[in-house]
């Protein structure tokens, strides 16, 4: 199984990345830049819960699909 980045993920990291970027050149390296590496930080937590959400999900149908077919054969 394969585990890609889904479309969404991708533009969440993009537009996250640019942000911060953004808040570097903007706010320079303050206090601030905490905040927004916290921002980041929490974006990227998601995007992998997300991706061991779709993991999770997968294994729970493929198991539900194996009882269907031993029920279905006996």
């Amino acid at each position: 199984m394969k585990n890609i980045l889904t479309i969404s993920n991708v533009i969440v990291i993009a537009v996250t990345a640019i942000l911060f970027i953004v808040a570097i050149f903007a706010k320079g390296f303050t206090h601030d830049l905490l905040i927004e590496a916290a921002v980041l930080l929490v974006s990227v937590k998601l995007i992998i819960m997300n991706q061991k959400n779709k993991i999770m999900e997968q294994k729970i149908l493929d198991a539900i699909e194996e009882i269907k077919k031993m029920q279905s054969g006996s």
